[in-house]
């Protein structure tokens, strides 16, 4: 019975890790296979990488998504970390409306708040990088003070608090004393808010101004008449990249963990 249920446990595991990772499977073999046809195999091939690099305009779409993604994420973080330290000296009542208020933009639709971003742009100014990365932001700083209040609000005050009455200013005691304790959580909320806003399509696509596509934006043109097998090696070296990352980011993680044990 009990070797029934363990079988049980690990095949569910098993089943929802395949449903996950099947399509991204899938999609790293098309983009080996000769053959512009999914459903045949034409040979084991790097032609598609070869000609990815040649492509200038699939080239600019990942120089420009890049580079959205990660200055809306940088500037999210800042924001969203300063916004988590001022909800801290506030009232209890305060920061619950706050909180409820920022969790708006996560529960609501993309659809929504993309038609609401575009007709506020439109009014007051016009649709290109700028309109695009200020919505990226708007998307990436709830996400921010979700993963860096929690670790905010477990942090000892008094020791912050110690700091100061040994003369340190209370820009010097933050950096010294609470920053490096927000570090895991503000690293974690980075790379969820770029991974976020490296996915969106909806947001991206109602504030970008003419001329300019993304990734997302470039595989919703690809959809309509065809997808080019370069986008399949594209998405696959994105997928090692963020891969690479995770796993770098949580070896880091795990030897900070231990210096603080021992």
């Amino acid at each position: 019975m009990v070797k029934a249920k363990t079988f049980l446990k690990r095949f569910y595991v098993g089943l929802v890790f395949f449903l996950l990772y099947a399509p991204i499977l899938v999609m790293i073999v098309c983009s080996f296979n000769s053959s512009k046809a999914r459903t045949i195999w034409g040979g084991f091939t790097f032609d598609w990488y070869a000609k990815l690099f040649q492509n200038g305009a699939v080239l600019e779409a990942v120089r420009t998504s890049l580079l959205l993604t990660t200055s809306a994420a940088l500037i999210a973080t800042v924001l969203g970390t300063l916004a988590c330290i001022g909800m801290m000296v506030m009232g209890k009542k305060s920061q619950g409306i706050i909180t409820s208020v920022t969790n708006i933009p996560m529960l609501n639709a993309d659809i929504v708040t993309g038609i609401a971003v575009m007709l506020l742009f439109v009014r007051f100014m016009n649709l290109g990088y700028t309109s695009m990365l200020i919505a990226h932001i708007t998307l990436c700083i709830p996400y921010i003070i979700l993963n860096v209040m929690p670790k905010l609000r477990q942090t000892n005050k008094s020791v912050y608090e110690a700091a100061l009455d040994l003369g340190a200013t209370p820009v010097y005691a933050f950096c010294k004393v609470v920053l490096p304790e927000l570090v895991p959580a503000i690293f974690s909320g980075f790379l969820l808010a770029f991974t976020i806003s490296l996915d969106d399509f909806i947001i991206t696509y109602f504030t970008k101004g003419a001329g300019i596509n993304t990734i997302s934006t470039m595989l919703y043109q690809e959809v309509r008449r065809g997808i080019n097998p370069e986008m399949y090696a594209m998405s696959t070296l994105l997928f090692l990249a963020i891969l690479l990352i995770l796993f770098v980011a949580n070896r880091i993680s795990e030897k900070q963990e231990e210096r603080e044990r021992y």
